[in-house]
């Protein structure tokens, strides 16, 4: 049995709560590895809805072990309130199977308060950040100055790691013409939520070596896409960690060697959220009907997602920086009805053509997307589950999708039922 890594192969809502969901009912530990609660799914189990930000899609289903990982920055006060909105529609979440690695950064208070601080001053600069603090935690992580969930139970020393965070931070906000960061009252607001965390906490890199040694499937779970990477996406316009697959060794602390499968979630079309470059963004009638039948708001956020064509150029850039094996296409019913649909197969820069998504912000802005045009399908792909019951346009489509972007499709998702799954390759089989 393989371990398998799911990741985002756009920028991010893809539909990975779905694919997730399904596949943790085949896992029996469900981890997630980078990001914070900025980045949120809907699952939908026995008619029940479940809005998750930082809590594993394994929580709801009885049995599976639960695992937030060292790469992932947690806000302790929405990490207690998810967990008591949980608890009230249902879900037992215990010690017994929810673990949270000791070693993970916090996300305070100031951290949100600065997020919403340097938004306002950048004016019409703004990257578009959510505000929750994502990004200041991992900047103070990087920094060693961060305030860890194991600091929680060293209640000795916790005062002078918040002055030694607070020398940074108060400086910071003078400068910003904000009052500074009561040592005293922080302390406080931390011992207070300390005993709604603390019963999680372990060293997860060592439960996870224990639990891959005695033959458990894991799945790791990605939160956002490839493209909002840190390193490898459209930088300034991304988010604060590494979003690749590879980050999931990292941020669990087990070994690349352990991660087996690479499962990228692919939008049929795309969509983005905030601001950055789009390339075959559309902005007529296409791109709002894209939208209203793909009903494209955010989970966590409620922002309206920008929507386009499928741009196989990037997609198969994050099948190449992220090693994915195979991907999970989903919303291919949003398309049905459709007269003619778009494919980007590459990209006219200063009028040459290039395969790929240049790096600089500006080339990034410049690019223009060259197309393929396909004839649509009248009929409906909702709640197919199997080949035969798509039509053969959409068949096509599929099938050339999978040409340009050089890995096949391994699941692909016709509505946002669980069931409506035509499976092609079980990735725990791998």
């Amino acid at each position: 049995m393989a371990n398998v890594v799911v990741v985002g192969s756009q920028w991010g809502d893809e539909g990975k709560g779905k694919v997730v969901d399904w596949l943790s009912e085949r896992a029996d530990v469900v981890v997630r590895f980078q990001g914070g609660h900025n980045a949120g799914h809907t699952l939908v189990v026995d008619n029940q809805t479940y809005k998750l930000s930082l809590l594993p899609s394994g929580i709801v289903r009885p049995g599976k072990l639960s695992v937030i990982g060292n790469g992932v920055v947690i806000d302790p006060w929405a990490l207690a309130e998810e967990i008591g909105r949980l608890n009230e529609q249902g879900v037992s979440i215990t010690a017994d199977n929810l673990r949270i690695a000791d070693n993970a950064t916090l996300i305070l208070p100031l951290h949100r308060e600065l997020d919403a601080f340097r938004e306002e001053a950048a004016g019409t600069a703004q990257i578009g950040t959510t505000k929750r603090g994502i990004g200041p935690a991992y900047e103070d992580k990087v920094g060693r100055r961060a305030i860890r969930v194991c600091d929680l139970a060293e209640s000795d020393s916790l005062a002078d790691k918040i002055e030694r965070l607070l020398v940074h931070h108060n400086a910071l906000r003078r400068g910003l013409g904000h009052p500074e960061v009561d040592a005293a009252a922080l302390e406080a607001e931390l011992r207070a939520v300390a005993p709604k965390i603390q019963p999680y906490a372990c060293s997860v890199w060592s439960l996870l070596d224990g639990e891959r040694r005695r033959g458990r499937r894991i799945l790791y779970e990605g939160a956002q896409g490839t493209l909002l990477d840190i390193d490898h996406g459209t930088y300034p316009y991304v988010t604060s960690s590494n979003t690749v697959a590879a980050q999931a060794a990292t941020g669990s602390g087990t070994g690349p060697g352990g991660l087996g499968y690479v499962l990228g979630i692919t939008k049929a079309y795309t969509t983005r959220v905030g601001g950055g470059p789009f390339p075959t963004e559309d902005l007529g009638d296409d791109g709002n009907r894209l939208g209203e039948r793909g009903r494209e708001f955010g989970t966590v956020t409620g922002r309206k997602r920008r929507c386009g064509w499928f741009d196989a150029v990037l997609v198969r850039q994050a099948i190449r920086t992220g090693g994915i094996d195979g991907i999970a296409l989903t919303k291919l019913d949003v398309l049905d009805g459709f007269d003619e649909l778009k494919i980007c197969t590459e990209y006219r820069l200063d009028g040459a053509r290039t395969d790929h998504l240049p790096a600089s912000r500006d080339a990034q802005a410049s690019v223009e997307p060259v197309y393929e045009t396909f004839e649509g399908w009248a009929e409906s792909t909702e709640g197919a589950r199997s080949w035969a019951d798509l039509p053969a346009q959409a068949v096509k489509y599929v099938r050339r999708i999978e040409e340009l972007i050089g890995a096949p499709v391994a699941l692909l998702s016709t509505s946002p039922r669980r069931e409506d799954t035509i499976l092609v390759h079980d990735p725990f089989q791998d």
